[in-house]
């Protein structure tokens, strides 16, 4: 850990590389179980903004190899006069991290437990190593999930089966994520960063308005009416081809055929 007090030890707790490929890569930091402290949501979702303002190609979000993240930290519960901050501080970064406008990739080792969990449903695809946990444990404390958990989980894996997840507490392996929806790909332990900076390097090279205005269409129009989000797709259609790279593409494609872009991301 850097010397120079409290701002260092909280850019510890997670940390932010952005590669020269426009891969940014974000590491939970916090030993022993990653556990998503107060400390930790406030430096997540500095970050998370940090990211919005100035938007990389791509964000990969990882944690530990046997714990990707515990969950909220525990010892920080003191009654309900504390959770409406603790539930804040959790939807603020989880919120941030999910409105990122470009793609954000969860590689998930080991456990990704309660606030995790959370963090990677708030993330736009997720890939778990064949080791991975995931789960919403929070019933066997006698609270609720209080980081989106009821929100994100049933719109991947429908109401009855996040009912059933919430409500039991029990853990999902990662066989039985892929089946359900949960994640989005199983892959060997030891390939699992490398498959998560290839994809985002793929992306990261393609036309990132375009990523940013579908990320908007598709996550706005889930919770408005198809209509609304019909409409949304309209306007947002539109405003892409005031972008350099629609003109790039389009050129390309008339030119060379499709997949030959060369794009700037402007």
């Amino acid at each position: 850990m850097r010397g120079g007090g409290t701002v260092d030890a909280m850019e510890d707790l997670v940390l932010l590389e952005r590669r020269s490929d426009g891969v940014a890569i974000v590491t939970l930091n916090n030993p022993k179980v990653n556990a998503l402290s107060q400390a930790v949501l406030a430096r997540l979702r500095e970050i998370a903004l940090d990211l919005t303002a100035n938007p990389p190609g791509a964000v990969v979000i990882t944690g530990g190899e046997r714990i990707f993240a515990a969950g909220a930290d525990i010892s920080e519960f003191a009654g309900a006069n504390e959770a409406d901050r603790i539930g804040l501080g959790f939807h603020s970064a989880l919120d941030a991290v999910a409105a990122i406008p470009r793609f954000v990739i969860a590689a998930v080792s080991g456990y990704a437990l309660g606030g995790g969990c959370e963090l990677s449903l708030a993330c736009d695809y997720r890939i778990a190593g064949e080791k991975a946990v995931f789960g919403q444990p929070e019933v066997l404390l006698g609270i609720i999930p209080g980081g989106g958990g009821t929100q994100r989980l049933p719109r991947l894996v429908g109401s009855s089966r996040a009912k059933e997840i919430v409500i039991t507490g029990r853990q999902v392996k990662s066989e039985e994520a892929l089946r359900i929806g949960l994640v989005d790909e199983v892959v060997p332990n030891e390939q699992l960063h490398q498959r998560a900076l290839s994809l985002a390097s793929e992306v990261a090279r393609g036309a990132l308005h375009a990523h940013a205005l579908m990320k908007r269409a598709i996550d706005e129009g889930l919770s408005s009416t198809l209509a609304e989000g019909l409409l949304l797709e309209r306007r947002l259609f539109t405003e892409v081809f005031h972008t350099d790279d629609s003109q790039v593409g389009v050129q390309s494609f008339l030119e060379h055929g499709p997949g030959k872009a060369n794009f700037t991301g402007k």
